[in-house]
């Protein structure tokens, strides 16, 4: 009887201590001209600032427009062609398939209008002349760019690339890699607002990740909570980063077919899928769409989900979340 009573209680005590073992840890640093904040529950602290530093530089010395002599900054000098790293084949091969399925919304080649329009790295205090707009438009196409056993080759040298509307959720799946390898399960990676979720927390208890839009005055807000253990969240949005011209908001964001920023009635799309490289390259297409486009686009879908806030024709703000996302909310 003491034998039996003893296998029933031994098993109970590992599962306590295994549990009590789990710590919460929390990194939070700077990197790609943001903050970035990651909260682990692991035995030990197996994660480190300087592991999520190191990685993230090495990513930088890729696709970074803002480092000298970045592999990107080379392709953009170059007259031809260049050979990629694991970096940016990877996410150059998901910007072919997301430019394709958005039919060339999503284009990594407006690198030389958003530079026009002030947005790039190199300052730009006028707004571009229609002319200016018309010869920048012909460097730019994806249809232009062909990638290759890992090369990248342009038809012409004026083609600029800028990977800034994909990278950086591709950085935060490379940092959810880093943490899995290290055997972390449990998590929450977060850089400059782009999320990757791994849950639940070992209490059993769902993630809860707030979804951030504009109030009405502009003023950037928490307006839903999502219960989700599994995926990435990412927002694209038009009320953070822009220009002044009088009483007009220049975004920056570029319409690649016009030459000019997005002018229609969304301020901001959030975006739930499987990774983050995904929901951070939809992002920003579903921004230049219509509300109702998007809403179909979306819904047409496997495992892509979104929340959109935009202007209704009397200017007020109003908010609207797919049939999947819907599911996902508490409040």
């Amino acid at each position: 009887m003491r034998y039996r009573l003893l296998l029933f209680i031994l098993p109970l005590i590992l599962a306590f201590s295994l549990k009590k073992e789990l710590k919460q840890y929390k990194i939070n640093g700077f990197a790609q001209g943001t903050d970035y904040a990651i909260m682990y529950y692991a035995i030990d602290s197996v994660a480190t600032k300087a592991g999520i530093d190191s990685l993230l530089n090495e990513i930088d010395l890729s696709m970074s427009l803002y480092k000298k002599g970045s592999l990107i900054n080379q392709f953009n000098a170059a007259e031809k062609a260049i050979k990629t790293d694991r970096f940016m084949n990877d996410v150059l091969k998901r910007s072919f398939e997301i430019n394709q399925d958005t039919k060339g919304i999503f284009d990594i080649t407006v690198a030389p209008l958003v530079q026009a329009w002030g947005f790039g790295p190199k300052e730009a205090k006028n707004e571009p002349d229609p002319a200016i707009i018309k010869s920048i438009l012909a460097c730019v196409g994806m249809q232009k760019l062909k990638l290759k056993e890992r090369v990248l080759t342009k038809s012409k040298p004026c083609i600029q690339i800028d990977l800034n509307g994909i990278a950086q959720g591709y950085s935060v799946d490379l940092i959810a890699a880093y943490l899995e390898k290290k055997g972390i399960k449990q998590y929450v990676a977060e850089l400059g607002g782009e999320i990757r979720i791994s849950g639940p927390k070992p209490s059993g208890e769902t993630m809860k990740i707030g979804i951030e839009g504009p109030d009405k005055d502009g003023t950037p807000v928490i307006r839903h909570i999502a219960a989700i253990n599994a995926g990435a969240i990412t927002t694209s949005g038009n009320y953070r980063k822009f220009h002044q011209s009088g009483k007009k908001k220049i975004s920056h964001l570029i319409d690649p077919q016009t030459g000019y920023p997005l002018d229609n009635e969304m301020i901001s799309v959030t975006v739930y899928a499987n990774d983050a490289i995904t929901a951070d390259g939809y992002d920003n297409a579903l921004m230049a769409m219509h509300l109702k486009d998007a809403m179909a686009f979306v819904e047409s879908r496997k495992n892509l989900e979104a929340y959109f806030v935009y202007h209704r024709k009397d200017g007020t703000v109003a908010d609207t979340l797919t049939t999947g996302l819907k599911k996902l909310i508490t409040h």
